[in-house]
């Protein structure tokens, strides 16, 4: 007994003695919440700067403002991370210059006190912002019309924030004490200020070609590459070769099966039958006609422009399957992996009874992201090409004897259609009309349409020209009747579909310093009031919410839905095609199940 009384004091007293140390060390802490660092040579392992966390930290708060689509918690933590580093970066510039010019350093106790105001208020606000980011983001998911529940997880979006943060300022401490030390080698041989000078010179080439040719070249995009060539070898599930000899890789086809990559095979094996038209319609139909060139096809290889050649490919196939015979003729330009989008090409061929025709080339594999960075000219050069030769054999065709010619692009085949003309006359002057949905800020036509749009009329949903041939369209069955039921809506006619929370349609480099004109008022349909442009996050949050720019439902984000049946409706209709066809067509198409 004694000694087990002995022992439970024992142990009482441990505990209490390791309860004071504690107590100490905390009371230290807050009477010290910095680490000093031994001396000036501790370039890596030193306390951060407080002007520049306080910038860091503003910059965070700052990103949790709402942009143009929900963004989860763990992106808004990556933003938040990227945001702050910036931050931090122009506050130590801020705190470099101010110690030049003032010659002033806060004492320890001064500093002391500094530290401890910001450790209370930054914590405070920084978790009060969370929750009202919290609530604007739910906010915004029930404008768009998704579910709003949301988990916002506040400790683990500072954790990631704080974790990225930390990542980046050790890289720019890395590097600046790689570039001290290279200027105290380069100093034995020549004079300091020369040292200096060629040291920050060789710092800054090799950290640029480090990141550009190692990191982004020969690391993301040849890794891009090999995941999307490997891809690009395959066949989705359910989709079979054609058994029609009106579609590329079918019986008869100058192209193989084989040779079409992942997206033509989708696109040609998923061609519907006459018989799948009929059943729908209840009128007699023909097989539809679908012609697919790929970034891999062998003439292409062969010849020393393989863009031309593609393009005369695509042409002798579209002769050999009789698509000039048809009622209507579609280029269709591609995106970055050849994708064309189901929702445009079928609402067509169902609309015509199957007797069309519609022709697309593939100028790259890669992913549309990457596309945008190293092939955004081929996508142009490629689609101009093919418009040029099929323009040519359609043009010299008796007028009365040949198909309406009509093109359309989704994102990147926005882009790639739109650099196929020279303006939006163009445009009007060499075909039938066009349906260009989602395309990105740097498209030239829908840059020059918006330019030139209409006083009065919003960036988000342009008029132009009294909306006599050109009309833009989120929610189609109602924007496409703007200016009005008396305004002329001519021929040809070319609708776009553009959602004002589209971050693909507003991303822009532009975003870093300019407010852009689509937060003018009045806001996009979609978009929260609470929204604001700041330099520098404005940027960053949008590139964000690209990334999750399918994460929402049409037609909000990056998501045009079944919005091409009214627009092929006011483009190219059947004769006698009305607005209950329309609406049936587009029931049909939600319904369905899409191919791929």
């Amino acid at each position: 007994m004694p000694g087990g009384a002995g022992g439970d004091s024992g142990g009482a007293g441990c505990w209490q003695r390791t309860v004071r140390s504690g107590a100490r060390r905390a009371r230290a802490v807050a009477r010290k919440p910095y680490w000093e660092r031994p001396d000036s040579t501790y370039l890596v392992r030193r306390w951060p700067d407080l002007t520049a966390v306080c910038f860091g930290t503003v910059f965070f708060w700052l990103s949790l403002t709402p942009s143009l689509v929900p963004r989860p918690w763990l992106l808004q933590g990556v933003v938040g991370g990227i945001t702050a580093a910036i931050g931090y970066g122009l506050g130590s510039i801020v705190a470099t210059v101010g110690r030049a010019l003032l010659r002033w350093r806060p004492g320890d106790r001064a500093r002391a006190r500094l530290w401890q105001a910001y450790w209370v208020l930054g914590l405070v606000l920084t978790v009060w912002l969370i929750a009202e980011s919290d609530h604007s983001q739910r906010r915004l998911r029930e404008l768009q019309g998704l579910a709003p529940s949301m988990a916002w997880h506040t400790p683990v979006i500072m954790l990631v924030a704080v974790l990225l943060w930390a990542l980046f300022l050790l890289a720019a401490r890395g590097i600046r004490l790689g570039a001290r030390r290279l200027t105290r080698a380069l100093h034995r041989f020549v004079p300091l200020p020369l040292a200096i000078g060629l040291g920050l010179a060789l710092s800054a080439l090799i950290v640029t070609v480090g990141l550009r040719d190692v990191v982004f070249q020969r690391g993301v995009i040849d890794l891009a590459d090999r995941i999307a060539y490997a891809t690009n070898g395959g066949t989705k599930d359910g989709i079979h070769p054609p058994t029609s000899p009106l579609v590329s890789g079918g019986p008869g086809s100058l192209l193989r099966w084989a040779d079409l990559g992942f997206q033509g095979r989708n696109f040609a094996g998923s061609t519907p039958s006459k018989e799948q038209i009929t059943k729908y319609t209840g009128r007699p139909a023909k097989d539809p006609v679908r012609v697919y060139v790929s970034a891999s096809a062998p003439e292409a290889f062969s010849s020393r422009d393989p863009f031309e050649a593609k393009a005369r490919l695509a042409v002798e196939e579209l002769e050999r399957t009789g698509a000039f015979d048809r009622d209507v003729l579609a280029i269709a330009g591609t995106t970055g992996t050849g994708w064309v989008n189901a929702d445009i090409s079928e609402p067509l061929e169902y609309m015509h009874d199957g007797n069309t025709a519609i022709v697309a080339v593939q100028y790259s594999y890669l992913p549309s992201w990457v596309s945008f960075l190293v092939d955004k000219e081929r996508a142009a050069q490629a689609t101009r090409r093919l418009v040029d030769a099929v323009l040519a054999k359609w043009s010299a065709l008796p007028e009365d004897d040949r198909p309406k010619l009509v093109v359309t692009g989704e994102s990147l085949g926005g882009f790639a259609i739109e650099s196929s003309f020279d303006g939006v006359d163009d445009l009007l002057a060499r075909t039938d009309g066009a349906l260009i949905v989602g395309t990105p800020n740097f498209a030239p036509m829908s840059r020059e349409i918006r330019d030139r749009r209409d006083a009065g009329s919003p960036v988000w949903r342009p008029l132009y020209d009294g909306g006599r041939n050109v009309r833009f369209a989120q929610f189609p069955e109602r924007d496409l009747e703007r200016p009005g039921p008396d305004a002329p809506w001519g021929h040809p006619r070319v609708v776009y579909l553009q959602n004002a929370s589209d971050p693909v349609v507003w991303w822009s480099s532009d975003l870093f310093l300019h407010r852009p004109q689509w937060l003018d008022s009045p806001l996009g349909p979609d978009i929260t009031p609470a929204i604001r442009w700041f330099p520098v996050v404005t940027f960053w949050q949008t590139s964000v919410d690209m990334a999750v720019s399918y994460g929402v439902e049409a037609p909000h984000g990056h998501r045009y839905g079944v919005g091409p049946v009214d627009g092929w409706a006011a483009v190219v209709p059947r004769v006698g095609w009305t607005g209950v066809d329309t609406g049936r067509l587009r029931r049909h198409m939600e319904e369905r199940v899409a191919p791929y």
